[in-house]
Formats: structure tokens, sequence, C-alpha cells
């Protein structure tokens, strides 16, 4: 068996409980996010919708064109039609 000297003995114990205590707050602030969904769920938002958005929120604005291009072309290869969104104009205009 492969023994390692006393200063890499140390270095590893550290390494190992710096990451077993980074794992404890990792545990913590997860519990923190889900009471924060908890919380606006009870307020009325949509939990799921919310996660879309932090996901979007997370990505570039490149990204996430390219993600609903594909999603569009996937939609109408399996015959799921998908609907052009109207710009903001059009939708008044319609409206009147």
């Amino acid at each position: 068996m492969v023994t390692l000297q006393v200063s890499a003995q140390n270095q590893l114990r550290q390494l190992i409980e710096q990451i077993e205590r980074l794992e404890e707050e990792k545990k913590a602030l997860a519990g923190d996010i889900r009471d924060k969904y908890a919380e606006a769920k009870g307020l009325g938002f949509d939990v799921k919708v919310m996660r879309k958005i932090i996901s979007l929120r997370k990505k570039s604005a490149a990204d996430r064109q390219e993600e609903e291009a594909v999603l569009a072309t996937y939609l109408h290869a399996l015959g799921m039609v998908v609907e052009e969104v109207l710009p903001e104009r059009e939708v008044m205009d319609a409206a009147e």
C-alpha cells in the first residue's frame, strides 16, 4: 500500500473537510431555494413557469433563440403547430 507524506495527508484532509463544509452549505441553500418556491406558490405564482424563467435568464439571447428554433422545428416535425407570436402593435390593432 502506498502511503502519503504527512504534508500530503494534511492537504488531503483539509480538502476533504472543505468539500464537506461546501456540501453542507449547498444543502442549506437548496433548502432556502425550496422555501422561496413554496412561498411563491403560496402567493399564487406558477412555480413551474418561474423555474423556466430562471433557466432562460441564465442563457444568452443567442442560446435562447437557438433553443426556440430547435423546439419549433421539433414541434413542427411532430405535427404540433407553432403559432407565430404577433408583435405587440399587431395585437393592439387586431383588438380594435
